[in-house]
């Protein structure tokens, strides 16, 4: 049986303010091309199909056609779903949906309960986990604990028990934080992430899928192979600027009459892609090295030793796709956090003034002084206003003309 594994599609998504359906929706057509040019039997999805429970008009347009234009392949496709979707509304018509051969799994109270799939050595039974917050199951299941590997560890042993019944291959999908240990979970989390800590707990451990022929895991945004039968198929667009190092895409696994013979990660298109770079803005501006970045979505920090002026619109002249600009000026002191700042016997002026030259370390000149000093009498004069509208107040084009 040939399977493709994918999750965290998070559709209605933007990076940085800029829509990204349009590379969804490039990244449907090249899982159709793969599902037709590879033979694919069975399709999974593990998770996080839609970005937030209430997604927009466009996003769920594109999940239907999707789910369709697999169904019209002839191969099956089980859906799961994750800490973003909402279960009610992405299982809805499951039942109809199942009649298509897409099979949308979104119940708690359907786990242990597998879709079976069929090839030349017999069944396989697809057991698909959605999301599980432990605070739903924690009764009803009478969890030991308040965790996320006490729910997967309750969910795993109906598994198990299908398992026993049922004898030969099982897959599962499930869509959690796993990995083999604290420490190796420490580096494979993004900033794309949200994060499902329950009593500051999150983390189920890699053991609780020995036994199974392949576990399809969705949540993290890194593709990892945790063993040779877990993986995480990683997000097929990058969703932060942490994910610059991602090589987005799907596993090919090849399943044989009794394991995994082999997995082969498939490259999903990518639109454009993000990066990080630092060091001050002439040599961002005039070095030809960053000649390859003119086309990447950039977050971009400056080092000068005091902020330029205008500095976004001078990157966007040369590098039109700058999403994010931060400043980390050479030399200046470690921050020590927040200081109260000191306004008391200040004229509003003055405090905006000393605000200005705190955040860029220099003083206003003396065109800004002066739309200070208007914007702080219209604030005054607004709030000096008789009921009735007593007076106008002054453009600060009038005011300095």
């Amino acid at each position: 049986m040939r399977i493709l594994h994918t999750s965290d599609w998070h559709l209605g998504r933007s990076f940085h303010g800029v829509g990204l359906i349009e590379a969804q929706a490039a990244f449907v057509d090249h899982l159709v091309d793969t599902v037709v040019a590879e033979r694919v039997d069975l399709v999974l999805v593990a998770g996080d199909v839609f970005d937030r429970a209430l997604p927009p008009v466009d996003a769920v347009e594109l999940a239907g056609e999707a789910l369709a234009r697999l169904a019209s392949t002839g191969v099956r496709t089980v859906v799961t779903s994750g800490n973003h979707d909402s279960p009610v509304r992405l299982g809805a018509n499951a039942r109809l949906a199942d009649a298509a051969g897409v099979h949308l799994r979104t119940r708690w109270q359907e786990v242990g309960t597998p879709v079976l799939v069929e090839d030349r050595h017999g069944v396989v039974a697809v057991h698909g986990l959605p999301y599980l917050e432990p605070d739903a199951v924690r009764q009803p299941w009478r969890l030991p604990a308040r965790t996320h590997e006490a729910a997967l560890a309750a969910a795993m042993a109906r598994v198990g028990a299908d398992g026993e019944r049922r004898g030969g291959r099982t897959v599962v999908m499930a869509h959690a934080f796993v990995a083999g240990s604290p420490e190796a979970a420490s580096t494979m989390a993004c900033d794309s992430e949200r994060d499902i800590s329950v009593g500051g707990l999150q983390i189920a451990p890699t053991s609780l899928f020995t036994g199974v022929s392949y576990a399809a895991l969705g949540h993290l945004h890194g593709a990892r192979a945790l063993t040779d039968t877990v993986r995480y198929s990683g997000s097929p667009l990058a969703y932060s600027f942490s994910e610059e190092g991602h090589i987005k895409g799907s596993w090919l696994v090849e399943l044989g009459a009794a394991r995994v013979e082999e997995c082969t990660f498939v490259p999903a298109p990518v639109p454009r892609r993000p990066l990080r770079l630092r060091g001050r803005l002439d040599d961002l501006l005039h070095d030809p090295a960053h000649a390859a970045h003119e086309g990447c979505w950039l977050a971009v920090t400056l080092t000068d030793p005091v902020r330029p002026t205008a500095a976004m619109e001078r990157l966007r002249a040369r590098f039109p796709h700058v999403l994010a600009l931060y400043f980390d000026p050479e030399g200046a002191p470690v921050s020590r956090g927040p200081v109260a700042p000191h306004v008391t016997g200040r004229s509003d002026l003055d405090v905006a003034l000393g605000f200005v030259e705190e955040v860029r370390s220099l003083e206003a000149t003396t065109e800004e002084e002066l739309l200070l000093q208007l914007a702080c009498d219209s604030c005054r004069l607004g709030e000096d206003r008789d009921a009735d509208g007593g007076f106008d107040v002054p453009s600060p084009r009038e005011a300095a003309g």
